[in-house]
């Protein structure tokens, strides 16, 4: 069996293309929260120079001047076409591992090979619009850097099979072990005082040295390089040990009844999360925080947290609970950035470890009204119904002036064709 990991080329700008032709060609960057940094990038706009983490505000003259088209992030259109392009490659294997929103390892039969790898780009590409690549090898390690191969030769067309290179080796001596999937800048520094420089290098080290270095995972790692697979396909994903919800604002906040309205807003969406996961959160904690990069304004930053007494997936406990630590840590006088929450002691519905005193609830009383608030916001849109301590204003949102319409998942932004 080989593996063959399929990554989305240019994941955002892609998906904004397929709704947007006009920007093929065109240099394209895309924004993080509060149209802050950028945080993705088009083919041309890589050309360009434009690095990663770019302050939008200090780079404005250049876009013009380069007519770089800004926008900013849609994460609904971009899941959404993460799920459309999963969709498109499962029919093809038997088993396959969801890596990232843009990327996936597929299993592959040994006798398939780069004619099957292009069925699997031209699905996609029909289903979708989003053209991918796609590295095939033995184990995963190398089927990621085949991927990245197959995307910097233009000859390879997007795909690449690392089992029919003639001379392996000279490919690998080419690759720095900063560009070794798991092994990055960091870690290769741990490598350069033994003489190990590039992937090949790394390929025929002594492994008891690099365990020494890297630890089981590096020498696993090293022994992919050498085509001994050592890290399986996870069709499962894996348990989630917390979940977190926080956002910058669109501007400074200043009283509490903002911060705690955006507080409820953020507990509101994990809460929803927990309950699709069925799932129950244990401990709550809750922070604040000024703008850190502001040289005028006095600085502060707090948190605090607690454990819940039942676990729960119930939002009007979440929102309690979480209020309730704002208001031990807010302070007058700061203008504050950011504010959010983080749920842990996560754990499966049914499976709860109660204390001696406590008597578990069959059917805790929130949970079917719980429900319909989950079903009506799914029909008719995000906080459409929504809890009184969340407010109705939304002063304090994100900025996103430059959001393309969310195409594929609000009923009123849907693509209008006109004969």
């Amino acid at each position: 069996m080989n593996f063959a990991l399929v990554d989305c080329n240019n994941f955002y700008a892609s998906c904004e293309r397929v709704f947007n032709p006009s920007l093929i060609g065109r240099p394209l960057v895309i924004l993080s929260n509060n149209d802050g940094c950028v945080i993705a990038r088009s083919e041309e706009a890589k050309q360009l120079g434009i690095k990663m983490g770019t302050p939008a505000f200090k780079n404005e003259a250049f876009f013009r001047q380069h007519r770089v088209a800004v926008l900013s992030s849609n994460y609904a259109l971009y899941g959404d076409m993460s799920a459309r392009v999963m969709a498109a490659m499962r029919p093809f294997v038997a088993s396959m591992e969801v890596y990232s929103i843009d990327e996936a390892f597929l299993s592959m039969d040994a006798a398939h090979g780069e004619d099957f790898a292009r069925e699997i780009r031209a699905r996609v590409r029909q289903w979708t619009g989003i053209p991918v690549s796609v590295g095939i090898a033995p184990t995963k390690t190398l089927a990621k850097l085949a991927n990245r191969l197959a995307k910097k030769a233009p000859e390879r067309q997007g795909v690449l099979d690392f089992t029919r290179v003639p001379d392996a080796d000279a490919i690998l001596a080419t690759v720095p072990c900063a560009d070794v999937w798991g092994i990055g800048s960091r870690l290769s520094t741990r490598l350069s005082p033994m003489g190990i420089h590039t992937a090949r290098d790394l390929k025929y080290a002594e492994m008891a040295n690099v365990r020494r270095a890297l630890g089981v995972i590096g020498e696993r790692i090293a022994r992919e390089l050498g085509g001994l697979s050592c890290l399986a396909l996870e069709e499962l994903p894996s348990d989630k040990k917390g979940i977190a919800s926080a956002k910058s604002f669109g501007h400074p906040v200043e009283t509490l009844q903002e911060l705690e309205e955006a507080l409820a807003t953020y507990t509101a969406r994990v809460g929803e999360k927990l309950r699709a996961g069925r799932l129950l959160a244990g401990h709550v904690s809750v922070f604040v925080e000024t703008n850190c990069f502001s040289a005028t304004q006095p600085q502060y930053s707090a948190g605090a947290q607690t454990p819940l007494l039942q676990p729960t997936n119930q939002t009007s406990v979440l929102i309690a609970t979480a209020l309730d630590l704002l208001r031990s840590i807010y302070r007058v006088g700061y203008q504050y950035k950011k504010t959010g929450l983080f749920v842990t002691s996560i754990s499966p519905e049914g499976s709860v470890q109660l204390s001696l005193f406590e008597e578990r609830e069959t059917k805790p009383a929130g949970l079917p009204l719980a429900a319909i608030v989950d079903q009506l916001n799914r029909k008719l849109g995000a906080n459409t119904v929504r809890y009184g301590s969340m407010g109705t204003r939304d002063t304090w949102v994100m900025r996103q002036n430059r959001r393309s319409r969310k195409f594929t998942t609000r009923w009123s932004e849907l693509p209008v064709a006109k004969a």
